[in-house]
């Protein structure tokens, strides 16, 4: 799916950046090991496979344990966290306690930083799956264990940290704004629309707004400045409160759709079909 490919390509970046960042250069420049290991590869497109069949809307983690002593690499010995992951671990609660390991690598860093939208103590929810991840290596005292639990949030709304983007555009075709629209939501802007402003000079103009959470933020900004004619833009930070919700696919005469389901306190609210699924199905 197109937004496994996003997200897979997020954490590359994040990965690739804070590597070139750590060795001085620019990431056409680096050699990066990390980034070009089979395992790592597999690790951020099976992980990003996995969260969205898990199908989440919001992941709340515990601080991270970086580990701590030495590692051995391709650059000799490093401390832990080594640079990169340390690099990669900025605004996030982490600490280095107890284990003379690396427990946390510059990829899980990536991931855990595309993908957090919180960090602390585990919610009030009913839980509904458990999974569990195991490290080959010994750890004394501690289970060398990942675990990872879903659940369904006990509160009727979920509150949710984003940002608004907007910029005023008066100079550009406006046959194009709905390429720019498309690209917005394929890389990953929750929501994103044009309203008519009239502007300096009595020159009437649209007002390019997006909704974007932080893990996305970087790369919608680079789609609005290369794809719109803007020299830039503004932004601040916003709450929103959506309802939870989940996709069930039904099966219909026409074809197989998804649908979304919004619910409040355990009572279906909202039933909206996925409007690409109607749209496929009434082309056939």
């Amino acid at each position: 799916p197109q937004i496994v490919k996003n997200n897979s390509i997020e954490i590359f970046l994040r990965l690739a950046n804070a590597e070139a960042k750590v060795h001085g250069t620019t990431i056409d420049k680096i050699h990066f090991h990390e980034v070009g290991a089979i395992d790592s590869i597999i690790d951020i497109v099976g992980g990003s496979l996995c969260m969205f069949l898990l199908n989440v809307d919001y992941v709340i983690s515990s601080p991270i344990n970086t580990g701590e002593g030495v590692v051995k690499c391709e650059h000799g010995n490093l401390p832990i966290p080594a640079p990169a992951t340390i690099e990669l671990l900025k605004g996030i609660p982490c600490y280095s306690k107890g284990v003379k390991k690396e427990l946390t690598t510059p990829t899980g860093a990536a991931f855990i930083g595309h993908y957090a939208n919180k960090f602390g103590s585990m919610p009030d929810m009913k839980v509904t799956f458990i999974g569990y991840g195991a490290g080959e290596a010994e750890i004394k005292d501690m289970p060398n264990l990942l675990r990872v639990v879903t659940g369904e949030s006990l509160s009727s709304f979920q509150d949710q940290s984003m940002k608004v983007i907007e910029t005023n555009i008066d100079d550009m075709n406006p046959e194009f704004y709905e390429h720019v629209i498309d690209r917005l939501f394929k890389i990953g802007a929750a929501d994103a629309f044009f309203s008519p402003v009239h502007m300096k000079k009595n020159r009437i103009g649209f007002l390019l707004s997006v909704i974007v959470s932080n893990e996305f933020f970087d790369t919608i900004v680079n789609i609005i400045l290369s794809e719109t004619s803007t020299l830039g833009i503004r932004y601040y930070d916003v709450n929103r409160i959506v309802l939870p919700r989940k996709r069930k696919l039904v099966k219909t005469q026409f074809g197989k759709v998804y649908v979304k389901i919004g619910e409040s306190s355990g009572k279906v609210l909202t039933v909206s079909p996925e409007y690409d699924d109607c749209k496929k199905i009434s082309l056939k």
